[in-house]
């Protein structure tokens, strides 16, 4: 029998504590380093724009007068935008994944689909912008409307709603279902009743993240030629519009020429920032709701 090398044991776990602390002091200079950068970029632009930011601002409308200027319209064209993301997204990309993950055959079409999905989910959101032209804009007949607008995002964002509600519904326990088949349930009483409510956490996690990228992407809107001029207030969804990150964009182009456009353009990534966490604030209380039942 081979005894065991006390010396060399004890070396190797000298290697390995310390291998642990390195790696444990660089995970934490890079959490650090993300927060410092984050924090430097909040200070900027609430130091900037906080003292733009008052009643006139926000419910005023656009103008080449950087004191007179307001952004109702912008806020009413990203919040137009969301009626049509939240639920296209949510319901088509869900039910997708329903079927691909409970209905469909597992084999190698199944496997394929599945493949390209992930795949789309990397696609820069330009392409996306260019597609929504083609079909919504040019195909369809919407113009820069808001459906057009909304539609285009929808496609950006679905196939990451997508794979998280895959994984998700991945993630609930099998003995669930089988006992609500034990039962006598039928499969779409077993998805509806015991799969989706226990997978819906996670669902609701990956549509938070999906909702974020949506709500801030500015190149799909520019290429449907979205415009931030003196344009009416939106009233549906056939309306021309505007969107918060369009303003964005633009008054931060313009800020080259008059300085107060800066200021402009930081109060309304302030206004932008705040609606992102309204939303996701919504998006979490619900999941927890569900964390705890489940």
């Amino acid at each position: 029998m081979k005894y065991v090398d006390d010396a060399q044991v004890q070396k190797r776990m000298s290697s390995r504590v310390t291998i642990n602390n390195v790696l444990k002091q660089l995970f934490l200079a890079a959490t650090l380093f993300g927060l410092v950068v984050l924090a430097i970029l909040l200070i900027r632009v609430i130091s900037q724009g906080a003292a733009w930011i008052d009643w006139n601002f926000l419910t005023g409308r656009l103008s080449t007068n950087a004191d007179r200027a307001g952004i109702m319209g912008a806020i009413l064209g990203t919040s137009w935008l969301m009626l049509i993301v939240i639920p296209v997204t949510i319901f088509i990309g869900v039910g997708t994944a329903i079927y691909l993950e409970l209905y469909a055959k597992q084999g190698k079409f199944q496997s394929l689909v599945a493949t390209n999905i992930s795949n789309l989910a990397g696609v820069p959101s330009i392409v996306y912008g260019l597609l929504g032209l083609t079909i919504f804009v040019r195909a369809m007949d919407f113009g820069n409307a808001i459906i057009a607008g909304g539609l285009t995002l929808s496609l950006l964002v679905l196939p990451i709603v997508i794979v998280a509600a895959q994984e998700a519904i991945r993630a609930v326990p099998q003995h669930l279902s089988e006992a609500s088949y034990g039962m006598g349930a039928t499969k779409w009483q077993t998805v509806k009743n015991i799969v989706l409510p226990a997978a819906l956490p996670g669902i609701l996690t990956g549509s938070i993240l999906a909702l974020s990228r949506a709500i801030g992407e500015t190149a799909p809107l520019t290429v449907l030629g979205i415009p931030a001029l003196l344009i009416p207030f939106p009233g549906s969804i056939f309306d021309t519009f505007t969107a918060l990150p369009m303003q964005i964009y633009y008054w931060t182009l313009d800020s080259s020429l008059v300085q107060e456009y800066a200021y402009l353009a930081a109060a309304t990534i302030i206004v932008l920032l705040v609606l992102l966490f309204l939303l996701n604030s919504i998006a979490i209380i619900i999941r927890n709701k569900f964390q705890q039942r489940y």
